[in-house]
C-alpha cells in the first residue's frame, strides 16, 4: 500500500486478519493482535498468505489446543460454560482467571453473549474480561474487531511461547541449590510478586491447581524470601512455565535457568516432551532469557475489558 500516489512513491505491506472492509477502510489486525486502518484509496494490491506451519515456530500445535491447555494449568475458581465459551472467575486472581476463554461459539448472538457475560461478572463483583488469541490459525481476530466496535478496551499483550522440552532440561545449569515439590508452601510465595500480604484463598486455589504442578526453590542465604523461584504444570506432552521470579539483588546469576532447568527436567520424567509459557511483550528482560533457551512465539493474546468497568 502506498499513501503518496507521486513517482517516486514509497509502499508497505501489512501482514494480518482482513476483519472488515467498510466504507473505503479496510481493517485489519496483526499478528501480535494490534488493528490497523487503510484508506481503500492507498490500497495497491493484495493478496492471501497462508499461515506458517506451526512446526517452524516449535512443537506442532494449533492455537485453541494450547489455549485450552494453558488454561487447564491455571484454573479458575470458578467457571461456567457459555455455549463453547468458558466464563472464570478467581476473586479478582490475575486476568487470566478472571476472564472468558472464546473457544467457539458461545451459543447465541454475540450481544446477547456480551450481556451475559457482563452480568456474570457483575455478580461477581469483576469486571468483565474476555481473552483473545490474535497471531496464528484458529485465533481470534474477528472477535476482537466485533469487541472493539462495541467499545471494549483492548489491555495487557501476552505472547504464548513454546519450545521443546529437552534441550531445557540439557541446559548446562548448576541446580545442585533447586529443592522441588509438588505443595505450595508459604516460603515460596514470600517471593511471588503477585502476592501482596497475606495471599487470598483464591490466589493459592489457583497456583495449586492443575494437572501436574511442581513448585521449585532456590532458598536465600541467611533466610528470608526465596532467591528464587518458579512453577511447572505437566499435562500430557506439554510443561507449561509461570512464576519465574527471581530476586532483584541476584538477577543475572543464572538461577532463572536453574529453577528453569530442574522444572524441565522434572516435567521430562513425567512423560512430557514440549514447553510453554506466556509472558508480558514488555517484559525484555524474560523474552531475551527465554529466548535463549530455545522459546519462540507461537501466538498472541490480549485481554479486553468492557467499555465503563473498573480495571481494579
Amino acid at each position: 500500500m502506498t499513501e503518496d500516489r507521486e513517482p517516486g512513491a514509497t509502499f508497505t505491506d501489512v501482514v494480518g486478519v482482513l476483519t472488515s472492509w467498510t466504507e473505503g477502510t479496510l481493517s485489519i489486525t496483526r499478528r501480535t493482535g494490534e488493528p490497523v486502518r487503510i484508506a481503500e484509496s492507498s490500497l495497491v494490491a493484495g493478496k492471501v498468505v497462508p499461515a506458517a506451519p506451526a512446526r517452524r515456530r516449535g512443537p506442532a500445535t494449533s492455537a485453541p489446543e494450547l489455549d485450552r491447555v494453558a488454561a487447564r494449568a491455571w484454573p479458575p475458581v470458578t467457571s461456567e460454560p457459555l455455549g463453547e465459551w468458558t466464563l472464570r472467575a478467581s476473586g479478582g486472581f490475575t486476568r487470566r482467571a478472571n476472564s472468558v476463554l472464546p473457544l467457539g461459539d458461545p451459543g447465541m448472538g454475540l450481544d446477547a453473549a456480551l450481556r451475559r457475560v457482563t452480568e456474570w461478572y457483575a455478580a461477581r463483583e469483576l469486571p468483565a474480561y474476555i481473552q483473545v488469541s490474535a497471531g496464528a490459525e484458529g485465533t481470534q481476530e474477528l472477535l476482537a474487531a466485533e469487541l472493539e466496535s462495541r467499545g471494549w478496551i483492548r489491555e495487557v499483550s501476552s505472547r504464548m511461547e513454546v519450545a521443546a522440552l529437552a534441550p531445557i532440561g540439557d541446559l548446562d545449569a548448576d541446580t545442585s541449590a533447586v529443592t522441588l515439590s509438588g505443595r505450595l508452601d508459604d516460603a515460596w510465595l514470600t517471593r511471588y510478586q503477585r502476592s501482596s500480604g497475606e495471599p487470598s484463598p483464591e490466589a493459592r486455589k489457583v497456583l495449586s491447581g492443575g494437572p501436574s504442578v511442581w513448585f521449585a526453590t532456590i532458598a536465600a542465604e541467611g533466610g528470608g524470601a526465596p532467591a528464587a523461584i518458579g512453577r511447572c504444570v505437566v499435562d500430557g506432552r506439554w510443561a507449561g512455565f509461570t512464576a519465574v521470579e527471581v530476586a532483584p539483588e541476584r538477577r543475572r546469576q543464572g538461577l532463572a535457568k536453574a529453577v528453569m532447568t530442574a522444572l524441565a527436567r522434572k516435567a521430562l520424567d513425567e512423560g512430557a516432551s514440549a514447553a510453554y509459557l506466556q509472558v508480558e511483550t514488555d517484559n525484555g528482560g524474560a523474552h531475551a532469557l527465554y529466548e535463549g533457551m530455545g522459546f519462540t512465539v507461537h501466538h498472541s493474546y490480549h485481554h479486553w475489558r468492557a467499555s465503563g468497568e473498573d480495571p481494579r
